[in-house]
């Protein structure tokens, strides 16, 4: 059912003057999602020049899954995740992070056993912490030292290399904070996370209340208050609403779901098979779909498709093609 508002209706209203007021600053991409909006109702989650930094959180915080994971002194085993990336906060401002989901154990290096976790407990969040800060910003700087990051307008100063050692000094002495949530309530929980988060969009219609001359209102979470306060209502101009909205368009073809580990790649069904060996665990019944009798009519040579037929005629009655129109008159058409 159609909501009374809807993210595509501040978009037909305001997107022709936030065009007008930043040609040449939107991408082609930026304003191909802006008319997918406009046009079919289709939001689209993406951020056109975040690509490597995106794909570095990515590589990042699952190389420091993996790594503390195999540690003995930790688990001791090789694990299977499952990665989205997210790159809003809940007003819609730019806050890039990975949400994964991790089994609660993995197969021993020698992959002769299953090795659980602990209860509620996988793996410790400070040491999780100090590796992804270390590899985040030893990577960053590699990415600058290769040329490959670009700086505009205040932040153009931070193409010197030196300018940038300074500018990150302060995240080095920092904690970098990792969330750890217990496990899930089996899973049918994991599939209901998966559905509501892997295809999440920067704002959904039913979170939007009004749209009017003073801007769009709309509720959100303010996560430093307390619970019962935390439900909040916030309105920003048309232009800022649609700034913060297109902040979050992914490069075309950026993968933001990944799987690592032992949900990767072509072994993905052999690693799997080897686990429910391990856990003595039967593996999941498949529905044996019915077989269709093979189709008697060739296909369409032109496009492919089942042909149709739409005539039978007897053998001993072919059909007879239309008159020629250079056929002579009073002579019959062959």
């Amino acid at each position: 059912m159609r909501t009374s508002l809807e993210v595509a209706d501040v978009f037909r209203a305001a997107g022709p003057a936030y065009r007008a007021a930043h040609a040449g600053h939107l991408s082609l991409h930026q304003l191909k999602v802006m008319s997918a909006i406009e046009h079919c109702r289709t939001a689209a989650i993406a951020f056109h020049n975040k690509a490597l930094l995106y794909d570095l959180l990515f590589k990042t915080a699952s190389q420091t899954m993996l790594t503390i994971a195999a540690d003995p002194k930790h688990l001791g085993a090789r694990i299977g995740i499952t990665a989205v990336l997210h790159t809003w906060g809940s007003a819609m401002t730019h806050h890039p992070h990975i949400h994964m989901i991790v089994p609660g154990g993995g197969i021993a290096l020698d992959g002769d056993r299953w090795i659980s976790s602990r209860p509620a407990f996988l793996l410790p969040v400070r040491v999780l912490g100090a590796l992804f800060r270390r590899l985040f910003l030893t990577r960053l700087l590699a990415l600058h030292d290769a040329g490959k990051l670009a700086f505009f307008g205040k932040l153009a100063e931070l193409a010197d290399r030196r300018a940038l050692l300074r500018h990150l000094s302060p995240v080095r002495k920092k904690r970098w904070v990792v969330y750890a949530k217990p496990p899930f309530a089996g899973p049918e929980a994991v599939l209901a996370y998966l559905s509501r988060y892997t295809h999440r969009v920067a704002i959904s219609n039913s979170r939007l209340i009004s749209f009017d001359e003073d801007g769009v209102t709309f509720r959100y979470k303010d996560y430093r208050r307390s619970a019962p306060d935390r439900q909040q209502i916030m309105t920003l101009g048309a232009d800022e609403f649609i700034r913060r909205f297109l902040l979050h368009c992914l490069p075309r073809g950026f993968h933001r779901i990944r799987h690592y580990g032992l949900l990767a790649g072509s072994t993905r069904k052999a690693r799997l098979e080897r686990a429910r060996q391990l856990l003595a665990v039967a593996p999941p019944a498949v529905d044996e779909a019915p077989v269709e009798p093979p189709d008697p009519h060739p296909p369409c040579p032109c496009c492919g498709g089942h042909m149709v037929i739409i005539e039978t005629f007897q053998r001993c009655h072919p059909p007879r093609g239309p008159p020629s129109a250079a056929a002579p008159s009073g002579q019959p058409a062959p």
